[in-house]
């Protein structure tokens, strides 16, 4: 995807590209020491200890070249798991208000770190909770101000685009063959979406503005034995590229459903950290190879040497790529999700999760540390369900919102909940050579994981709490596909 050779001839090597005015932002976003936590199950503790790297927030505002072809673009990226709808919908609602911008046109997605901690009011009742609250309301505050400090700073811009290889991120449904189940853990013989996709986005006197990784793999090398603030992986590879790019680097996670590290679920920050290198030096691999701004790859002839050798210049695109590289259009897309026949309901959940108090309470009593484990682990699991099966929309379906946007060259697709790696797997595949950013965890967490319909079934963690029916993955894809065949065409 770095180099494509040019459909009309063979001796010009095409970059994708886009042109339009951008500005970057950057805040520290991380909560106070002490605050609510457990994001695991099995964690046993409550209260964060420390903090392993700052929680960053990082705004991208971008603008077409003319304020006549369309209306700006803000996506945020935060260092967080997962917040609530309505933390999400006050978020871009306060950044609405403020800058005007059109509530459809604000993203705000996270890297999805377990280490964050589960930011939720849901838990201000539990030890640390008390600050939870406070922390939500100031990071309000402090992305409005972002959306704030960035307008001033729009200017001509040029994104390039490039694809680079990390094999950090593992396929995770590993089948326990000697206990009959799956687990969610490394399975070293399932395929993994290797893809690196990276972006260079250059300001008007060649300086990086910024960095774009779009990379999938859950940031989950961290579990229920680290008691630290951490952005997980990502923070580690924020460092080692804007120490050798410069600027910001902006981490959207992918499609990532059934990807995770392949060295995950332990207590100890040096692995995590190690995995961010990793993904941080193939991004920066990725961007060496990256052409300047606004220039092609063209054949210059043959000199006479010892041999005859052909020889290649980097040379300014006509006006009329210019022109093409400026196209901007984005479009919001619902898509009516049904929902699972066998979805539980909040009377089931309910029940389930006061039966495993009780018996965490027990446990407790008797001092067993084992047992008291598996109950909070099975209380967390309920309590999540319920936060789940109150968040979802009535009706039989769920009114998934996509926002799909032509850039250039580039295809970005943003929506919520968590997609398998097929998702983007196959549409890169149909609309190369465009790169296709895929953007998962913006405006919402829910309906949750949206597994491929083969995986039902088969008691896989991520299918046992799906709420959306087998199938829904596939219709995302069709009809995701139709509309950016539409947005590309010349009706669109």
């Amino acid at each position: 995807m770095n180099h494509v050779l040019s459909e009309t001839n063979m001796q010009t090597v095409k970059t994708p590209q886009s042109r339009c005015r951008a500005s970057v932002a950057r805040s520290d976003i991380t909560p106070p020491v002490g605050i609510y936590h457990r994001m695991w199950g099995a964690a046993l503790h409550d209260r964060a200890t420390g903090v392993h790297r700052p929680l960053t927030a990082t705004l991208l505002w971008l603008e077409p070249v003319t304020t006549l072809t369309g209306d700006p673009q803000i996506i945020i990226s935060l260092d967080h798991c997962i917040l609530d709808t309505a933390e999400l919908r006050n978020i871009r609602e306060s950044i609405h208000r403020t800058t005007g911008v059109p509530l459809t046109n604000i993203q705000v997605t996270v890297s999805h770190t377990h280490g964050s901690g589960w930011m939720s009011r849901t838990r201000s009742g539990l030890p640390g909770g008390e600050f939870i609250g406070p922390y939500l309301d100031q990071l309000a505050v402090r992305l409005t101000e972002l959306a704030i400090e960035a307008r001033p700073r729009m200017e001509a811009a040029t994104i390039v685009y490039g694809t680079g290889r990390c094999n950090l991120a593992a396929h995770r449904d590993y089948h326990d063959v000697e206990r009959g189940l799956y687990a969610c853990g490394l399975n070293p013989a399932g395929p993994a979406d290797d893809t690196l996709l990276v972006a260079r986005i250059t300001g008007q006197g060649g300086q990086t503005l910024a960095t774009l990784v779009n990379y999938a793999c859950h940031p989950t090398t961290l579990a229920w034995d680290n008691t630290l603030i951490s952005p997980d992986w990502v923070g580690a590879m924020r460092e080692v590229i804007e120490s050798h790019e410069g600027g910001h680097c902006l981490f959207l996670q992918g499609a990532s459903g059934d990807l995770g590290p392949r060295e995950g679920f332990v207590g100890d920050p040096a692995v995590a950290d190690r995995n961010g290198r990793q993904v941080g030096f193939a991004a920066l691999s990725a961007l060496a190879a990256l052409p300047p701004a606004g220039t092609e790859f063209c054949y210059a002839g043959p000199v006479i040497s010892g041999a005859t050798i052909g020889t290649w210049k980097q040379l300014p695109l006509s006006e009329d790529a210019l022109l093409s590289q400026a196209a901007w259009r984005w479009e919001p897309l619902t898509v009516e999700l049904p929902y699972r026949h066998d979805l539980p309901t909040i009377e089931q959940t309910t029940s389930e999760r006061d039966h495993w108090l009780h018996q965490e309470t027990q446990a407790r009593e008797v001092g067993d540390e084992n047992q008291l484990r598996t109950c909070r682990a099975q209380i967390e699991q309920r309590t999540r369900q319920l936060t789940r099966l109150n968040a979802l929309a009535p009706g039989r379906a769920c009114p998934f919102p996509v926002q799909i946007g032509q850039l250039g060259d580039a295809i970005w697709i943003l929506l919520p909940g968590e997609l398998y790696q097929a998702f983007q797997v196959v549409l890169r595949e149909r609309f190369a050579p465009r790169p296709v950013i895929v953007a998962t965890l913006t405006n919402d967490w829910q309906p949750g994981y949206i597994p491929p319909a083969s995986t039902y079934g088969y008691g896989i963690y991520q299918e046992i709490i799906a709420a959306t029916a087998p199938g829904c993955h596939e219709i995302l894809i069709e009809t995701i596909s139709r509309h950016v065949e539409w947005l590309l065409s010349s009706d669109g």
